[in-house]
């Protein structure tokens, strides 16, 4: 028929019309390399789409502390987010304190993408976490708290409210206890590791029943304490005085110690009792390993600093604490108050602020 009829002709290409059609089809085709690049183009185009797509679906197609919040969808009743600053132990109090706080005043609550990659890593939490472009376009209210709780604090004015502050007070969150502890339980790898290597423990020659975990906090803190705060750190004595306290009430207990100065630890500790062992990283930008194995034992002898805090308020148990390590004019009463950062079944000791600690080692 007239519609199938193709001159055959011109497909051949020895004829000087069929020769100039091919070279012009060459010249028009692009080069192989611009297919790839327009591949590669539509393939990222396409998982990053789908990407942020899937950040927008709750659970199961992502959890919910990866759900990242998009500026269309922001909540019309409003919303508490906090700063995110400084390491593990304050962010852990800023968490917990964004979490009771929202909840009593009715809203919901998002951490920062860099709170979340903090505490995500090493505990199961579930806020949801509020994209930094999405925070960046929102008119925040700022709202200063104290280190501990006040009733004006139960209705905070505004509608889009960040947070701000170091708070870590139990004064926020206790009443949430089981919550809490629920937001900071370690992932299975974190935690097993810890106990693994507190199964394998020894002490002259038998296994252990009862864990101490010991926190040493140093660092920083060596030069900040005397000639900011007007205190101390803990030095030799107290140590001596709370593996002490719980050589004479438990059987045979092992001490199991973390700090940002192993050295220092090592020379101060009196190792004579074969009944402790020095066991942390001493990584202060991977705290995961020193925590883990703090909050897995049953009690805890703890210094100074929010870390230590946190690993004696889940692990539960005994717990001392160093009591009156700043001095009376210390202008850190002003920003911290003890009855609202130990709790009250914890058991203090008074630290020494006399003369300098003198560095030795035990004979």
């Amino acid at each position: 028929t007239t519609g199938d009829f193709v001159d055959r002709s011109t497909l051949n290409p020895s004829r000087p019309s069929a020769q100039i059609a091919i070279r012009g089809f060459k010249a028009s085709c692009p080069p192989l390399s611009t297919f790839y690049f327009l591949f590669v183009v539509f393939m990222v185009s396409v998982i990053f789409h789908c990407h942020q797509r899937l950040a927008l679906v709750p659970s199961p197609w992502a959890s919910s502390a990866r759900v990242v919040l998009a500026p269309k969808h922001l909540p019309q009743e409003g919303m508490f987010t906090i700063n995110a600053i400084g390491r593990l132990g304050n962010q852990m109090g800023e968490y917990a304190t964004l979490f009771a706080l929202a909840r009593m005043n009715g809203r919901p609550a998002f951490i920062p993408a860099s709170m979340h990659s903090t505490l995500a890593p090493i505990f199961r939490i579930s806020l949801p976490v509020l994209h930094s472009s999405t925070a960046s376009r929102i008119p925040w209210k700022n709202y200063h708290l104290n280190d501990w709780m006040e009733e004006r604090y139960s209705h905070i004015p505004g509608r889009y409210v960040r947070l701000t502050g170091y708070p870590c007070s139990w004064t926020f969150y206790h009443h949430l206890r089981p919550e809490i502890l629920r937001e900071f339980s370690l992932h299975d790898h974190v935690r097993e590791e810890a106990q693994a290597f507190l199964r394998g423990l020894r002490i002259n020659g038998s296994k252990p029943v009862t864990f101490v975990g010991v926190h040493v906090r140093r660092g920083d803190y060596v030069h900040v304490m005397p000639n900011v705060w007007k205190g101390v750190v803990a030095d030799r004595g107290y140590l001596e005085k709370a593996l002490d306290w719980f050589r004479a009430r438990y059987s045979s207990p092992v001490f199991v110690v973390t700090s940002n100065d192993m050295s220092w630890c090592r020379k101060s500790i009196k190792p004579s009792h074969g009944d402790v062992v020095f066991a942390g990283s001493g990584q202060q930008g991977s705290p995961a390993k020193d925590f883990a194995l703090l909050t897995q034992c049953n009690h805890t002898i703890m210094t100074v600093g929010t870390f230590g805090i946190w690993a004696a308020y889940l692990a539960g148990g005994d717990t001392i604490y160093l009591a009156n390590f700043t001095r009376p004019n210390s202008p850190f009463h002003m920003i911290f108050k003890p009855q609202a950062t130990f709790l009250p079944e914890w058991v203090g000791i008074a630290a020494n602020l006399g003369l300098p600690e003198r560095i030795g080692v035990w004979c």
